[in-house]
């Protein structure tokens, strides 16, 4: 018998006993824009999120070297990727939540007038998503922070070419940091 217990009968048990996380199993159920902007995104609209991710989180490491030997400290936090958090979304009809996320931009920076709130980000502006289980049931909700948007991507048409395809656009924003605000294990 093996010394190490990692055989295909060990990974089928675990597999069937705690299964795998599905890539489609993810939803943004919130994006709050700050107030002050007097923007908001329905909930219906956030149906049309194609795709999105966990944000990632790192603690950077600090070198103390002492006798020749380098000492490895645990330092501050980043969060790789908050300058450009992207989303896609599926385009409705009346481009409504693409619409949203220009006036966005437009409202932090107006260049007809070089005027905007591009102020702070306040922790009143996020985004909340929830990763879920098979059953659609919460596995752990996130919570980005001081959110707010850095760009509206393009979408391109094919007049004479076109083929019916749903159209996308991808929306990016910034945040300070993320939290997660619920965790079912």
């Amino acid at each position: 018998m093996a010394d190490i217990n990692q055989l295909i009968t060990n990974f089928y048990d675990t597999a069937i006993a705690r299964d795998f996380a599905r890539d489609f199993n993810f939803r943004l159920t919130q994006i709050q824009p700050d107030p002050s902007l007097g923007l908001s995104f329905d909930e219906k609209e956030l149906v049309y999120a194609k795709t999105a991710s966990i944000p990632g989180r790192n603690i950077t490491n600090v070198e103390a070297k002492y006798m020749g030997l380098a000492f490895n400290i645990p330092g501050v936090v980043a969060y790789p990727g908050s300058g450009e958090y992207k989303m896609t979304f599926y385009c409705d009809k009346a481009s409504t939540i693409r619409q949203k996320f220009e006036r966005w931009s437009r409202l932090i920076f107006d260049d007809t007038n070089s005027s905007g709130n591009y102020s702070v980000p306040t922790r009143s502006a996020y985004i909340q998503m929830a990763q879920l289980g098979p059953d659609f049931s919460v596995v752990q909700e996130f919570k980005l922070v001081g959110v707010s948007v850095r760009s509206v991507g393009t979408m391109e048409y094919k007049m004479a070419e076109g083929t019916g395809t749903v159209q996308t656009f991808e929306a990016t924003v910034a945040y300070h940091y993320y939290e997660v605000i619920r965790s079912g294990g």
